[in-house]
Formats: structure tokens, sequence, C-alpha cells
């Protein structure tokens, strides 16, 4: 399955029944929640998670995130100094832009096209199957003067679950 497929329109339960996951009201929503929220957090999703199935146990997110992420469904995501992310966009070497300021996380695709996309001067013997980059700057909500500090354009704390 592609990412486009995951990330799409494709029904979810077809998703994980084709990922020879049993179909439960809790990974229904999981993945539902990870569809509207790219680079969310277990706690955004959990958040989302707990309006679309209410009584949800934070145990069952993570269990559900750790099922998708094993059966290739989700890829992690880890920036330095941030929470573990997820996301449906898979299948690709695609990258990461994170703001220092706000915490959002939008993709950037490959530079080349081609995975991986960086080449070490060194292999040091590893066969190279991707290439995981992070970059780091501000994004331009946060980056535009702040006229008025109430202003819900600029947050200087972490925003989780903000695509």
């Amino acid at each position: 399955m592609d990412a486009r497929g995951i990330a799409g329109s494709e029904p979810v339960e077809s998703v994980i029944r084709a990922a020879g996951l049993r179909v439960t009201s809790a990974r229904l929503a999981v993945l539902d929640a990870l569809r509207e929220h790219p680079h969310a957090s277990a706690d955004a999703i959990f958040a989302d998670v707990d309006r679309r199935a209410p009584g949800t146990a934070l145990q069952s997110v993570y269990n559900a995130l750790s099922d998708f992420a094993g059966a290739g469904l989700v890829r992690r995501i880890q920036p330095a100094g941030q929470p573990m992310r997820f996301e449906v966009r898979i299948d690709d070497n695609h990258h990461h832009l994170v703001c220092t300021s706000c915490g959002r996380v939008e993709d950037v695709d490959c530079v080349t096209g081609e995975a991986p996309c960086l080449h070490p001067s060194q292999t040091h013997g590893f066969a190279l199957a991707q290439a995981e980059i992070t970059f780091w700057g501000v994004c331009a909500a946060c980056a535009a003067p702040e006229t008025d500090s109430s202003s819900p354009t600029h947050n200087p704390t972490v925003t989780e679950g903000r695509s």
C-alpha cells in the first residue's frame, strides 16, 4: 500500500485489515486521528481519540501506535527535544522541518527524489537504505513581528499535534 492509500481516502478498516491487524474501535479512532493530525504526539492523538471514542485508555492508544508502527502503517519521528511524533506518510524518503519556537512540524520532500537523498562520504560498510534529516528553524507565524502578546498565531510553547 502506498502512502496516499494510508493518508488518503481508503477506509481505515481496510487499511488495518490489510496490515493483518484486528479492527478495534481504538485502532479506528487512532488511525482517523493520525490522518487528520500528521506529526501528532501520542498525547495529542489520545486527546483526539478521547473525543471520538470516549473511554479509550491511553494505553490502548500507545498499543495501537506500536502495532501500526510494527505493521508499517505509521512512521515514528522524534525531533531532538520534542515528543515522539507519528505520521501516516510512509514509503518515501521525506524529511521534516521543525519550528524551534512553537514545535510545528512540516514534511519536506527529498532533495534529489531518491532514497537515500544524501550520500555520506564514508559508509563504514553499511548498506544505506534511508536518510533522516530534520531541518530546524522558525516558522512564518513565529517569525512574524508580534503585535499583540495575546495573538493566537504566536505561541512560544510546543503545540502538539499541529501539522
